[in-house]
């Protein structure tokens, strides 16, 4: 089933740095706005198609969300369009907020992790953690100082008492040790990290000792490329069609081409917007948003990237 979609209306665009825009978005109507949990992401329905999920800065206190946006030179449209075409006063469609990096408020310690734009979650849990009172530290890098969005915000956070800042700049040739972060933290610490793809590597590396419910992660896209291969088909269970994944098509493509709709955002097996119980059959399993207790489960398959290893895949649809 599509997911129930409301209106958001732009009320503000801000310049935070020379590639870092920030939206405020409101209902034009005063509606209430669903609740924004720090770490969830809200999933935007922009011109041409596109879904693209971004971030929420806070817990969309005060009746708006904040989201920023870094534009990409490698942009899939998300990012160009609101660098290049967004205006106030335009209203978009949104999806409720979903939260696939969750905050746990009871930790005894909070480490956060953030590279670049991967900061604007993590900026969320730190108002969070502040308003809960409890201890947290941020370590943030990023290029240059004057490409390091939100620094003056982050550094009224930790003045306020419960955390604190620590900054890495490649320009003044400070750069972020991961694994000494790691060993400086408690063995009660969540850790948390939100960046580029070699930070969140070296970040697995270095809590691979740490619980697993004690580590937590999101990337900006997958590891893997999307399963294309095709040559299977797959059954869709509630609507009585079969589906057949022809070579250079994605599970996905092929079940949208079927005429069923299906909620999907970000393309790449990183939000688990399109995420579908698997009644029978063997994925193969190419995302970044199942845990890997779930995909040796073979319970679910995140179908824009993932396919099948077996002939037959009998999906929830």
């Amino acid at each position: 089933m599509p997911q129930e979609t409301f209106t958001l209306q732009i009320r503000q665009i801000r310049l935070e740095t020379d590639d870092v825009l920030s939206f405020e978005l409101a209902s034009p109507t005063q509606n209430p706005l669903p609740v924004a949990p720090a770490g969830a992401h809200l999933e935007l329905h922009l011109p041409g198609a596109l879904q693209r999920s971004y971030s929420l800065l806070d817990e969309g206190l005060g009746g708006c969300y904040r989201i920023a946006v870094k534009r990409e030179p490698q942009s899939r449209g998300g990012s160009a369009w609101l660098h290049s075409q967004a205006r106030v006063g335009q209203t978009l469609q949104a999806q409720a907020p979903r939260n696939d990096f969750a905050l746990n408020e009871h930790a005894p310690e909070s480490i956060l992790i953030a590279g670049g734009i991967g900061i604007t979650p993590l900026l969320a849990m730190a108002r969070r953690l502040n308003r809960l009172g409890h201890r947290w530290s941020l370590h943030y890098a990023a290029p240059s100082p004057d490409r390091m969005a939100y620094r003056d915000c982050l550094q009224a956070l930790a003045a306020d008492g419960h955390g604190s800042l620590h900054t890495y700049c490649s320009s003044e040739d400070r750069r972020l040790d991961i694994a000494a972060v790691v060993r400086a933290s408690g063995p009660q610490a969540h850790l948390y990290c939100c960046g580029p793809a070699g930070l969140i590597d070296d970040f697995i590396t270095a809590t691979q000792d740490r619980p697993p419910e004690r580590v937590h992660y999101e990337r900006f896209a997958a590891r893997h490329a999307a399963s294309t291969e095709g040559g299977y088909e797959a059954l869709l269970a509630r609507s009585g069609k079969t589906v057949k994944v022809s070579a250079g098509r994605t599970l996905l493509d092929a079940i949208l081409d079927a005429g069923v709709d299906i909620p999907y955002a970000c393309s790449q097996g990183v939000c688990g917007t399109c995420r579908t119980r698997v009644i029978s059959g063997t994925p193969d399993h190419r995302d970044e948003c199942l845990t890997e207790a779930e995909r040796q489960s073979n319970e679910a398959i995140i179908p824009c990237c993932s396919g099948a290893l077996s002939s037959t895949l009998v999906l929830d649809l």
